[in-house]
């Protein structure tokens, strides 16, 4: 528990460092690119990188992270099988360099006209492909880290390849503007070189903790001949299996968006994720990558409750905030729609991430396999769900409302499961895992409520949201919508104050029964 939390504050850490900084000067690049510019770097560039790297390297993360450091050690000095188990570690790379290639190619291939007539375009994939290689070249030594318990290498690894990425494509869209007639074209190579100072920033910051370690040259065959784990390489492979239908559930979006969309929406619907992600990404993903069996309740109440406060204060104040957050142009795209559906996505996503991220820990190669089977399903429910929703005119917000479905899908097969998987090994035939003991304290959900009421009412008397839609960005400075904000800022405190007592209370009994058990 002491060291999972440790990771999680890092990893905590890591992420409100990225998502802000990047979301500081995101709100600079919105400004510096065009929407059509934006969507193809945001939407179909980032498919084809995380095509390549998802691909190549999520199944031997996870398989990886089942690996005991200490246990690995022992059996190095013995027969080095240790060492083929972290050889596993180089399959990323070997998969790959021939993956990048060809999913390039296809997407080069498959690209709109509008799209491969914008400047520098075949140039930008080109940079896009070396930035993927780039990152599967540090896959060996991200692996030794995670296994190692260092987060703080990865932290400090992602933490500057961000701060490089955003920052180098901050400067050439600005040195772009500056020139004028003459500018407007550098735009995706901006993105494009961006992405590759993050994946060489990222690789030469491990490379200067694992120098002198032998890493990078050391292939080693255990005593029966073999240079791959039999056992970690087939669940990597199994795993990765499984990544093919999980990666069109995860970029599915991406895909449809693609098709239906036109540039300058996908440009808004890019934005209107990445703004909407902040709270997923800051504090759920962590929890996900860090998850420990025995916490699964505990921190499963702590994603609900911190989805209610979203979907309470998000939902109330999102139409203001998005009037004075998005840039003009992004007004008249389909990201005001997206982010205002987005608030009632978050805390399926909270939930599923979290009761999958207990599967990926626990789950045998049948139970993997099963629930490869059961993804296909799930792709074709959030296909039919998007496309029939696309139909009805609802525009780019179909794609959210479809990943709700989906989502929800999942989370009832996941908790099944997760019920299964505590039945099976400790022999009690009751629901271990209770819906009644992953919700909120009945008083953090009056006071919610209560907030709600108070903040509507005070948006019918005060008139914020009209005024600030009137006026722009100045009207934030008006009486009254200061005084809208105040009073939504005052009630999401008393009501965190209230939170963090309950769950310092209910985390503290929690770590009593833990240390009895």
């Amino acid at each position: 528990m002491s060291s999972t939390m440790t990771t999680l504050t890092s990893l905590m850490g890591l992420q409100l460092f990225t998502r802000l900084f990047t979301f500081i000067l995101n709100q600079a690049l919105s400004r510096l690119a065009s929407p059509i510019a934006y969507g193809i770097a945001a939407i179909q560039f980032e498919l084809m990188l995380s095509t390549i790297l998802f691909l190549s390297r999520e199944g031997v993360r996870g398989a990886l992270l089942r690996v005991n450091p200490s246990h690995e050690k022992k059996m190095d000095k013995k027969n080095s099988s240790g060492n083929a188990a972290m050889n596993v570690g180089f399959v990323p790379i070997i998969i790959g360099v021939p993956l990048a290639i060809g999913t390039s190619l296809l997407y080069v291939a498959t690209a709109g006209a509008e799209t491969r007539i914008q400047p520098h375009f075949h140039l930008a994939v080109l940079i896009y492909v070396f930035a993927a290689i780039m990152e599967l070249l540090a896959e060996p030594m991200h692996n030794m880290a995670m296994t190692g318990f260092k987060t703080h290498v990865r932290v400090r690894a992602e933490g500057v390849g961000i701060s490089a990425k955003t920052v180098a494509t901050f400067i050439i869209l600005v040195y772009d503007a500056s020139r004028g007639n003459r500018g407007g074209n550098l735009a995706l190579l901006a993105f494009a070189i961006g992405q590759q100072l993050y994946g060489t920033c990222v690789f030469l910051s491990y490379i200067r903790e694992f120098r002198g370690s032998g890493l990078l040259t050391r292939i080693a065959k255990d005593t029966s001949g073999v240079y791959f784990d039999r056992n970690v390489l087939g669940l990597s492979m199994t795993m990765t299996t499984q990544s093919l239908v999980k990666h069109f559930l995860t970029e599915g979006d991406k895909f449809i968006l693609s098709w239906f969309s036109p540039l300058q929406d996908q440009g808004g619907y890019a934005l209107a994720v990445n703004y909407g992600s902040l709270i997923a990404r800051i504090v759920f993903q962590p929890i996900e990558e860090t998850l420990p069996a025995g916490a699964l309740t505990t921190l499963l109440q702590m994603q609900t409750i911190g989805s209610l406060f979203v979907v309470i204060f998000g939902s109330n104040y999102i139409t203001l905030v998005l009037n004075i957050l998005l840039p003009p142009q992004y007004l008249k795209t389909s990201a005001p729609r997206v982010l205002e559906a987005w608030i009632w996505y978050i805390p399926v996503l909270a939930v599923n991430g979290g009761l999958e991220a207990f599967i990926a820990s626990v789950a045998l190669t049948k139970d993997l396999n099963n629930q490869s089977r059961w993804m296909v399903l799930f792709t074709l429910l959030y296909t039919t769900s998007a496309v029939a929703l696309y139909r009805l005119q609802l525009g780019d917000v179909a794609l959210v409302y479809a990943n709700i479905i989906n989502l929800s899908a999942r989370i009832i097969y996941a908790w099944r499961f997760s019920n299964t998987f505590f039945i099976r090994n400790t022999g009690n035939t009751g629901n271990l895992l209770k819906w009644e003991d992953v919700l909120p304290p009945w008083s953090l959900v009056l006071g919610l409520a209560a907030s709600a009421l108070a903040i509507r009412s005070s948006e019918m008397v005060f008139g914020a949201t009209e005024i600030v839609q009137r006026e722009g960005r100045m009207g934030i400075l008006r009486r009254p919508v200061v005084l809208h904000v105040a009073l939504g800022g005052i009630l999401a405190v008393l009501c965190l104050g209230g939170w963090a007592w309950s769950a310092r209370r209910f985390l503290s009994m929690r770590w009593k029964k833990t240390k009895t058990a």
